[in-house]
């Protein structure tokens, strides 16, 4: 139960409604207990009238229907009763589940590149949805029947000992068997819990990178060889459940078993008694089989109980385990500051902790407010990881990073981010309407900047054909759009932010030379007094900047302005006649 010793801080929260729902549980069961005691004098009235104790008509009649209306009532109250204590409980377990699945997605929201990097998505997903639930099942369903059952036992045990304290002690028999069989069951419930719920988190990753990429799996036809891997998984998934309900299966047989021998004990033991002259009555007998069978439920709900409290445990443990990973970047200065776009990189090293690849070797340069920065290199050589530190996804091994003359790190996070307009190589759109992306960043940003942002990206000719235009709703990772388009409308994102810096990840990758230099037209009358870094392949993108650096292997091997670059031999002089023969071809 340690795990869910977490869940004790949302207990305290809503304490004052869980007293509440306590109270009227106990209320309720009070009542319903009232409802045997009351069949056990109706049929004391009728043994006494057939047995000619009671030879008034009109007085059996009349005490008949007293008894019949108390049967009545306590049943009405005690139902009310209950239907108010089952919206306390399972109002509180939503609440609680709301503030558990949104404090889970803010820790998300924390933690840094590298985690994602280590924990696949389906798992992320399955722990807020799946895991939850399951938690949410203890703080509900669990608590409320556990309150409810162990007060009907309580009071039923009470009312049946001041009846019949001998009889009460047969009845009882079977309930220690049942405790221990319930506990050997609970604990080979709890392995099997945590056994499934690994596997629905490996079938929820695998179908969501399915999904995700259908369209690679379409294009090199591999749907078969898909199909059986989600198979193989499936069939474990299903394999570890059917485990898990076989041990499950044992509990209402074996509950159904013991509760018939207590009913075949109180009949035998209280025919006895009552020949005996230890009971008196025979109304008794019948009270007493109403108790055993309104004690059906509190003692199959141990079984029920304890299943919910395993797999929520289960569930939780997961829980915790990424709760408990501290975030590797997090905000030391609660004050923002305004940015004004002075960069220095001084010294800067920096090793990628999941794969040990040293992505920059003491890197320096210095990049003035309003100055443009193209950065050029091969594949690998550290281009993008610069972009990254900027944004303070990641944090330096070595060296420090300077933003208007104070390291990075000390810097308010939030105010920092908000001053970059940042374009990803991989654009990103949201499964949102192309207004709503290109405002991603602003939300309050009015509907003509937003298209006018578009211009400048020179892509709003092509928004403006689709049927709803800037009101298209988008697919999954912007589906609907070209690779073109969907880098178009991300740059269109970054420009209508208005940032103090701009940081563009080869982001004209798949647009053609005309569109490209319509742009790079419109970004460098935009980016005027912006401090911008231009990360690209192409020469034509960067060729306008006041500095270009090369990188190879994370280190700069040449450096200057475009016309100094091309006068030295080297990979940019080597780079510019090969794409000036392509364009010439």
């Amino acid at each position: 139960m340690k795990a869910l010793q977490y869940l004790n801080k949302y207990y305290i929260k809503y304490k004052w409604k869980l007293l509440l729902g306590l109270v009227i549980t106990i209320w309720a069961q009070l009542f319903s207990i009232f409802v045997p005691r009351y069949v056990g004098d109706v049929s004391n009235l009728i043994a006494d009238y057939i047995g000619g104790r009671i030879d008034d008509l009109p007085l059996f009649k009349e005490k008949l229907f007293h008894n019949i209306a108390f049967i009545f009532g306590a049943a009405v109250i005690s139902a009310i009763f209950t239907f108010i204590m089952r919206q306390t409980f399972i109002v509180v377990s939503r609440n609680i589940e709301y503030d558990l699945k949104n404090e889970v997605y803010q820790h998300y929201q924390k933690l840094t590149l590298n985690f994602y990097k280590e924990n696949r998505t389906g798992d992320l997903m399955n722990r807020i949805s799946e895991d939850v639930s399951r938690v949410r099942d203890y703080l509900g369903p669990a608590l409320m029947y556990g309150v409810s059952s162990v007060t009907l036992f309580v009071v039923a045990l009470i009312f049946m000992i001041n009846k019949a304290p001998m009889l009460t002690l047969y009845t009882a028999v079977p309930f220690p068997i049942l405790s221990f069989l319930v506990y050997k069951l609970s604990q080979a419930i709890h392995r099997r819990s945590t056994v499934v719920q690994q596997f629905l988190s490996k079938l929820s990753s695998f179908t969501q990178e399915s999904f995700s990429g259908v369209a690679v799996i379409k294009s090199y036809g591999i749907e078969r060889q898909t199909n059986a891997s989600f198979k193989v998984l499936a069939d474990g998934s299903k394999d570890k459940q059917i485990e898990l309900a076989k041990v499950e299966a044992f509990f209402l047989p074996l509950i159904i078993l013991l509760i018939g021998g207590s009913n075949i004990l109180v009949i035998y033991v209280g025919g006895q008694q009552f020949l005996t002259g230890q009971i008196d009555q025979v109304g008794t007998i019948v009270e007493f089989l109403l108790y055993v069978n309104m004690l059906t439920w509190p003692v199959t709900s141990v079984g029920f109980i304890t299943n919910m409290v395993q797999r929520a445990e289960a569930s939780q443990k997961r829980i915790n385990e990424f709760l408990s990973v501290e975030p590797e970047i997090y905000n030391t200065n609660n004050t923002p500051t305004e940015i004004k776009g002075d960069i220095e990189f001084r010294n800067v090293t920096f090793t990628y902790k999941n794969t040990q690849i040293k992505a920059l070797k003491n890197l320096s340069f210095h990049l003035r407010p309003g100055e443009t920065l193209g950065i050029i290199g091969k594949t690998g050589s550290g281009k993008t990881t610069i972009l990254d530190l900027i944004g303070r996804l990641y944090d330096v091994d070595t060296g420090s990073i300077l933003i208007d003359g104070q390291d990075l790190r000390t810097l308010n996070m939030e105010r920092l981010r908000k001053s970059i307009g940042y374009v990803p190589q991989d654009a990103f759109l949201f499964s949102d309407s192309i207004l709503d992306n290109i405002r991603f960043g602003n939300m309050d940003l009015r509907r003509e900047e937003a298209v006018q942002a578009a211009k400048y990206a020179d892509v709003h000719k092509n928004i403006v054909e689709f049927k709803k235009g800037y009101d298209t709703v988008l697919g999954e990772r912007g589906l609907t759009l070209s690779g073109g388009q969907k880098q178009r409308v991300s740059i269109a994102r970054a420009l209508a932010l208005d940032p103090t810096i701009y940081l563009f990840d080869d982001c004209l990758s798949a647009v053609d030379t005309e569109t490209e230099e319509v742009i790079l037209e419109n970004l460098s009358r935009l980016s005027d007094k912006k401090t911008t870094i231009i990360v690209s392949h192409r020469i034509s993108s960067v060729k306008n900047a006041d500095k270009i650096i090369v990188l190879d292997e994370g280190q700069i091997v040449q450096q200057g302005a475009h016309k100094e670059l091309l006068k030295v031999p080297g990979y940019y002089q080597e780079l510019y006649k090969k794409q000036l023969d392509e364009k010439e071809d």
